[in-house]
């Protein structure tokens, strides 16, 4: 007669592994990240001349005093 292995309190508990895949998919995940930041930092801001619309308060905005001069200057 054939013995199994007890699956009682005291047989040892087995480790579940990732498969290999995923550890393959982590390290690519990794590798396009550091890569898109490495990209990025040497490329620098995409529009370092471009801030936001400069609102600070909740009151509202008075275009009929404002000159309307849509040129790109300050």
């Amino acid at each position: 007669m054939e013995q199994k292995a007890d699956s009682g309190p005291g047989a040892k508990a087995a480790r579940w592994f990732p498969p290999p895949a995923l550890w393959a998919f982590l390290l690519l995940l990794g590798v396009v990240f550091a890569g898109a930041y490495a990209v990025g930092r040497a490329v620098g801001p995409v529009a370092p001349g471009m801030h936001g619309p400069g609102v600070t308060s909740d009151a509202p905005s008075r275009d009929a005093d404002m000159p309307m001069e849509h040129g790109g200057g300050h």
